[in-house]
């Protein structure tokens, strides 16, 4: 009997695979049976996929070019939104990379049918995400507009930190879609980490402070995740052992939200 959890025969894509989670995602699947493993990124992996296609999310025909070539290639069971990157550079390019290039690669991919009936898409969001509730009328405003250029407009007008609310957006984009997910046999969720210990740490320690960082890891179970800690998560999200799951925003963080939450988290470390 196959495992509900294995990706034996399945094709699967995976946004930044080159290093970090995406690259500890690559080895899980491969590890998970996978038959085939694209890869998008700007630089190429050395690990176990199969398909390289170097792509620049914060590029619309740089993401319509990758649509293209995914969909030569035949129908897909999983996509791994997983490429991210930290405030550290500007916030147009945090928004295209963060939010619009996973939604523009998301939507082409399952209107043109090659996300097939069964599969699962899986984004990486953050718990620097989890202010989106006082947000959410103005996020949904937002994902209402479809045109790229028109939502880079709508978003320069707004004084947020980027990074954060592009995590707000994808978790609510999580959501938002999750009902035409369903439509098309389709499921749509996101992990949701605490800081993980990969080369994009310095850029998070630059924007965020060691301070708030270490604080954060001490309210949680006192480490760091890794890179390897997310892509079980997220694979997990991908497979069938998650088949009844749609429009989930998981916490992945060593229970620092579930300590918040109920308010024993001691926030003397941020004195």
């Amino acid at each position: 009997m196959t495992s509900p959890f294995s990706y034996e025969g399945k094709r699967v894509v995976v946004t930044g695979g080159y290093s970090g989670v995406g690259a500890a995602l690559v080895e899980l699947l491969a590890e998970l049976g996978a038959a085939h493993i694209t890869v998008l990124d700007i630089k190429e992996p050395t690990g176990a996929a199969q398909k390289f296609v170097q792509t620049d999310l914060n590029d619309p025909a740089s993401v319509d070019a990758a649509i293209a070539a995914i969909t030569a290639d035949g129908p897909v069971d999983v996509l791994f939104n997983n490429a991210g990157v930290a405030g550290t550079l500007p916030a147009p390019v945090v928004f295209g990379i963060n939010y619009l290039g996973l939604r523009r690669l998301t939507e082409a991919l399952v209107d043109n049918g090659t996300l097939r009936a069964g599969g699962a898409i899986v984004n990486t969001a953050s718990i620097a995400g989890f202010g989106w509730a006082p947000h959410l009328e103005d996020i949904k405003a937002l994902i209402a507009i479809e045109g790229w250029d028109e939502a880079q407009a709508e978003l320069a007008g707004r004084e947020v930190d980027a990074y954060s609310y592009s995590k707000e957006i994808v978790q609510v984009y999580t959501m938002h879609y999750a009902k035409t997910a369903a439509s098309k046999g389709l499921r749509v969720n996101s992990i949701c980490p605490s800081p993980i210990d990969t080369p994009l740490l310095p850029d998070f320690r630059k924007t965020m402070s060691d301070k708030v960082i270490d604080w954060n890891v001490s309210q949680g179970n006192g480490r760091l995740a890794t890179g390897r800690d997310v892509a079980l998560g997220l694979a997990f999200l991908g497979a069938e052992a998650s088949g009844f799951i749609n429009g989930v925003n998981i916490n992945l963080d060593g229970g620092f939200n579930a300590s918040l939450t109920v308010g024993n988290v001691d926030f003397s470390g941020l004195a």
